[in-house]
């Protein structure tokens, strides 16, 4: 998609100006007199506006707030009610005043001539690709509402997988908050204070407590370089994911950490399988499905494979073959695979490796608090114990001097 600045005449008289994209500039031309305007420029955008446009179309609309849309559209439109109509009734009862404007948008242009599909693919920033693309075989089919039921169960089981991921870290993240909070205050507050204490009364302090020591004073006088410091590698982890090659590298961290690569694997496979039978089942294209996977997989490594087996594919080679080149495919999801070819039910295949993934990111999902407990009782007993031997060291060295003396 290009993205176009025009300046155009609304029916009212106004002048108005904007960004809309589109495939060519005839699309955009298709597009702006749908909406009724008489244009009087349209020109391609530039980097700068193009880079606006983009970070300043993301709108947090809820993936609950679109599953509950495509559901009820569904329902709608199978219970006979004219679309124009069921958009009417879904407006006047959606929360979220964005999306509501968005669905004002789609059935004004719906009913100005434009296709559904059409219509909700002008609103990128709202609908995923694979929403428009099911949309598109809906209507091309006949059977729009059985696509948007397959988009609404398809979406859930997402936002499932989403939260299944989310359970799994709440353990971990907050044991390295309470950790990190713990061991800031005792290094920061309790351990200066006792140290002091031990200095005044004359007591030599060990390397150890030295060391402590010099560790909290310097969180005291410099305690503002922990949130900088988090901020920074915030920003740097932004800055790389933007840039293909480093993204690609961290992602390869990714599926070699231990206990991390768990989690991300497994709902890597779990996404690819699940995007895989839907597409499959609705009927599109193996290319223009690897493509609409590639855009949604999140990881550099899955994406090129995904590109370079969609590529082998278009070459003549069968999905398997092409699948079994790449190392990041499972010899199980290849050889299901390979089977739903042979046999021409690939969806059948695909809905069991899905179920598969799933229940497989489940199990860690709820494993993943037990095998990361023993590590960070095992850390947090060491720091602890480091900090407990450098306040004990000089009370047992004054036990010495008096039993001594």
């Amino acid at each position: 998609m290009n993205y176009y600045s025009y300046k155009a005449i609304t029916p009212d008289g106004a002048m108005t100006k904007g960004i809309v994209e589109g495939e060519d500039i005839e699309a955009v031309y298709e597009v702006l007199y749908s909406k009724g305007l008489y244009i009087l420029n349209v020109t391609a955008a530039s980097r700068i506006i193009i880079w606006l446009k983009k970070s300043l179309k993301r709108h947090n609309v809820k993936n609950n707030d679109i599953i509950e849309f495509a559901n009820n559209l569904s329902v709608m439109v199978k219970a006979g009610i004219p679309l124009l109509t069921a958009l009417d009734d879904i407006i006047s009862g959606v929360e979220d005043k964005y999306l509501k404007n968005v669905i004002s948008d789609i059935r004004s242009q719906t009913e100005s001539g434009m296709r559904f599909s059409d219509a909700v693919a002008s609103h990128e920033d709202v609908f995923p690709d694979i929403f428009v693309s099911l949309v598109k075989v809906g209507e091309e089919t006949g059977d729009i509402e059985k696509s948007l039921s397959d988009i609404a169960r398809h979406m859930q089981r997402m936002e499932d997988l989403t939260l299944t991921v989310k359970r799994a870290l709440i353990y971990p993240a907050f044991a390295l908050a309470a950790t990190s909070g713990a061991l800031i205050f005792w290094l920061a507050y309790v351990m200066p204070r006792v140290i002091s204490t031990m200095k005044d009364i004359g007591i030599e302090l060990p390397f150890i407590t030295r060391m402590l020591l010099g560790l909290g004073n310097f969180m005291q006088a410099y305690w503002y370089f922990i949130p900088i410091s988090v901020f920074a590698l915030f920003v740097i982890m932004l800055i790389l994911n933007r840039h293909d090659n480093a993204k690609y590298y961290l992602d390869r961290i990714k599926l070699r950490l231990p206990l991390i690569k768990l989690m991300v694997y497994n709902k890597l496979m779990a996404l690819f399988s699940e995007q895989l039978r839907v597409l499959v089942m609705a009927g599109l294209t193996i290319d223009r499905s690897f493509d609409i996977i590639a855009g949604v997989i999140g990881n550099e490594v899955f994406r090129r494979a995904l590109l370079k087996t969609k590529d082998s594919i278009l070459s003549g080679s069968r999905i398997s073959d092409a699948l079994r080149e790449h190392i990041v495919f499972p010899s199980l999801a290849v050889r299901m695979i390979d089977v739903g070819e042979t046999s021409g039910k690939l969806d059948e295949q695909l809905t069991y490796l899905s179920e598969y993934y799933f229940k497989k990111l489940d199990d860690v999902s709820q494993k993943i608090g037990k095998m990361i407990e023993p590590v960070v009782i095992m850390a947090i007993g060491v720091i602890f114990a480091i900090i407990i031997i450098g306040l004990l060291l000089p009370v047992y060295d004054l036990v010495i001097k008096f039993s001594r003396g």
